[in-house]
């Protein structure tokens, strides 16, 4: 935690549950603009699994090179999964040009992020059904349940991009 941030609850606060089933617990609430459906934002997310960060978008690899990059992941908060998976090019350390491959966020993300404001994080228990599924991803065995750490960075709102 960066000095000055407070969090906004007690040490073992009560899961807060949307909808949808998924149960979040907000770490730092943020003073910046919220997130409504249809905005786009920007955020880091980790997927942790068992202590083990097995998806971040803070760990984006170059395709054509060995740096590494931390791009924070942008789509619009309510949309389908999967529509914002560009790639970018980028110039790497002897001027040429390689493609960078985003990471895959479990679908819950495009939910979750909604009313959260500029500067909050969160802290949601993902299930199976809108994680990643049958058939798992990286550490994330098929089925399992994991942890998602989101940090909203930015928001614009509709129609303004």
């Amino acid at each position: 935690m960066v000095c000055g941030e407070e969090p906004i609850y007690p040490a073992n606060p009560p899961p807060r549950i949307r909808a949808n089933g998924l149960k979040y617990y907000d770490l730092i609430e943020g003073k910046g603009p919220k997130a409504e459906k249809g905005s786009t934002v920007q955020v880091h997310f980790d997927c942790i699994y068992r202590g083990i960060t097995a998806i971040s978008s803070r760990e984006s690899k170059l395709l054509a090179g060995n740096r590494v990059i931390a791009q924070p992941y942008e789509f619009t908060v309510g949309s389908l999964p999967g529509k914002e998976r560009k790639r970018e090019f980028v110039e790497n350390a002897n001027g040429l040009y390689s493609a960078q491959a985003a990471p895959k966020p479990p679908p819950a993300l495009y939910s979750i992020t909604e009313g959260m404001k500029v500067g909050g994080k969160r802290t949601v228990v993902v299930p199976p059904e809108l994680g990643y599924g049958k058939k798992g991803m990286n550490e994330i065995p098929p089925g399992a349940d994991f942890e998602m750490n989101v940090e909203l960075l930015e928001v614009i709102p509709p129609g303004e991009k």
